[in-house]
Formats: C-alpha cells, structure tokens, sequence
C-alpha cells in the first residue's frame, strides 16, 4: 500500500474533523476576506467513512431547543468527502448550542435578508441559537470567508450567513438536495452535518 508522510501538526486536523479522502479548511484571516479554503488530502484510505457510518437516508428538517449559561462560540468550519456522503464540521467552543436544519429556497444574511449571491441546486440552512461568532470586543471567532468553496460530490460551498442577535447562521449549498444528517460530538464540541451525495 502506497503511504504518503502527513506532517504531525496536521494529524490532529484530521482526528477532528473524521473526514475520509479530502477535507478543507478556512484558513486564518489576514485581515483580506478570503473566499476558498486550501485542500488538505490526508492518509486515509479512499473510501472510508468515519466510524462506518452509511450515507444519510431522510430529508426531514431538523429542530433541537436548547438553552445554555452562555452563548457558545462558532470557532469555524471543515468540509470533507467520504463514501456516499460529504460533511461539514462546525467548531465550537462552549456547550452545544439549539440548532435548525432546514430546506430554505435561497441563503440571504441575517439581520439585513439580503440575498447572497452563490449559485446551487439546493440549500439547507443550519441555524444555531444561542450561538456567537465573535469575541467580546467584536472581533470574528470564524474567520475568513463568508462563501468557502468546498466542490466536494454533493456540497458546492459552506456560506457564514450571520452572526447577529445570539444566531448563527451557516448555509450550505448543495449541487442537488438529498438526505442529510445532524450529529452532535463532545471533546471538542461540534455539529456535523452529513449530506449524501
């Protein structure tokens, strides 16, 4: 079997995320917004799913309510491949928050509902409440962006739709609309959203 060496500061990147054949990332901001996420292909097999999971079987919107002491803290998102499914990792710091999985007819900002402009077949919005993604002075926790081209098998792109009155918004745009999943995992918090291809 043909290995390739990963640098060990990466190994951690890819514990995280659980993502198979080729997973992204938004890069530190330097100040200029940045639009596409470098790719980051690590030693998995081809084909591998994290922990043997199958590709999502329903489209049914997704509502969980939920309250915590404090606001959880969007640190950022990862996007990955793997068989029969593609996923998109929300980082946070801080409890989980409440979130919504929903099937909306175009993105568009929170607070102003000003359309934004990324083109898909389809676009499911995730909703997390109570959630910030910005520091206490104001300065962003997720940076870069807000449209992070992923080209993955069925997701086009991750898009920051807000970050206004304790609601983040994450949108992703879809090449077609298909079953998908919300999973929640600890240590470190995250949301994982799996969409089948």
């Amino acid at each position: 079997m043909n290995r390739t060496l990963v640098p060990l500061a990466l190994v951690p990147l890819f514990l995280l995320a659980g993502c198979g054949s080729a997973t992204q990332t938004a890069p530190p901001s330097s100040g200029a917004p940045a639009t596409t996420a470098p790719v980051v292909t690590p030693t998995i097999t081809p084909g591998s799913t994290p922990a043997g999971l199958r590709p999502p079987t329903s489209t049914k919107e997704i509502e969980v309510e939920r309250t915590t002491v404090a606001s959880p803290t969007v640190t950022g998102a990862r996007f990955g491949r793997h068989q029969g499914f593609d996923r998109v990792v929300i980082d946070l710091a801080g409890d989980v928050p409440g979130y919504t999985a929903r099937w909306v007819p175009e993105l568009v900002q929170d607070g102003s509902g000003d359309r934004i402009d990324v083109k898909g077949g389809a676009y499911l919005q995730l909703t997390m409440s109570p959630a910030i993604a910005h520091t206490g002075a104001g300065k962003p926790t997720w940076t870069g962006g807000p449209i992070f081209q992923a080209q993955l098998g069925n997701v086009q792109s991750v898009v920051k739709t807000g970050d206004f009155e304790g609601v983040v918004g994450v949108g992703i745009v879809l090449d077609h609309r298909a079953p998908f999943r919300v999973l929640e995992q600890k240590s470190p918090n995250r949301l994982v959203i799996d969409v089948a291809h």
